[in-house]
């Protein structure tokens, strides 16, 4: 990367310290703030930020997501440590995705920050595109640090051979909004749902749901994984289509999975 570049890179990071430092329990990825909100029709995401003044980030932020992967700068990135264990089933359909609450103690490095997983969650279709093609799914690993600064893991998913790591999420799947149940003798890992290559592209962006908070680090594994189209049904039948449009860009940084620097 250029001088140039890291210097814009290291101001949107420190600006992202600041915004992801306010987030706080906002990284549960579901914040309603009083308001109702949904993904079509008079409450869909183009009217969001005119539901309730705690969204109003939703319309006038200038670091939103999702966004399209295009024309990213090829740059040598710390590698995500995923530190990914065992932890009961806990799953939870509140209406706008399905969301599997995961138990302390799971996390990820990245230049020696740790971020401990809260929880993931999926979207149909995916709310990332590459070079404007959006995938099946997406699923997106929240994460946050001791700071409150929050980091997000997106994970493409495209139509192929049954993802076998989803089978007991999916047999336990809600099939309409219903409170979190623990699901008693059911362990799940939520490394077995990664690609092999975590390679990864890069941008500070926002939470894709109301309140839609910025300062977040974005990781979008290049990488996909598979799902079949029985998986995918089964999940849009449970909440639908629930992905945010594309936001703009507003020239920030995106870095793309690149060659180490030689020394």
């Amino acid at each position: 990367m250029t001088e140039s570049g890291c210097i814009v890179l290291a101001v949107a990071l420190a600006f992202a310290s600041a915004a992801g430092a306010q987030s706080g329990e906002e990284s549960a990825g579901d914040g309603h703030g009083g308001a109702t909100w949904g993904y079509e029709g008079s409450r869909g995401p183009e009217n969001w930020g005119r539901l309730s003044p705690a969204f109003w980030l939703c319309g006038l932020g200038m670091m939103q997501s999702p966004l399209n992967i295009a024309d990213a700068v090829p740059a040598h990135g710390d590698p995500i440590v995923f530190d990914y264990g065992p932890a009961p089933l806990n799953i939870i359909n509140n209406g706008h995705t399905v969301q599997v609450n995961y138990a302390p103690g799971s996390g990820v490095a990245v230049s020696g920050r740790r971020y401990e997983l809260l929880q993931f969650h999926f979207h149909a279709p995916s709310e990332h595109s590459i070079a404007g093609r959006l995938a099946a799914m997406e699923m997106h690993l929240v994460h946050r640090n001791e700071a409150g600064q929050l980091a997000v893991v997106g994970v493409l998913m495209e139509i192929g051979s049954e993802n076998s790591a989803l089978r007991e999420i999916w047999v336990h799947m809600p099939e309409e909004k219903s409170p979190e149940r623990t699901i008693a003798g059911v362990l799940i890992d939520a490394g077995d749902l990664l690609p092999a290559d975590t390679s990864y592209y890069r941008y500070m962006g926002s939470l894709t749901t109301p309140p839609c908070s910025e300062g977040v680090s974005w990781f979008v594994l290049a990488e996909p994984v598979t799902v079949s189209r029985v998986q995918l049904a089964e999940l849009t039948r449970a909440v639908g289509a629930n992905n945010r449009p594309l936001q703009a860009r507003n020239h920030r940084l995106l870095l793309a999975p690149g060659e180490a620097r030689q020394e």
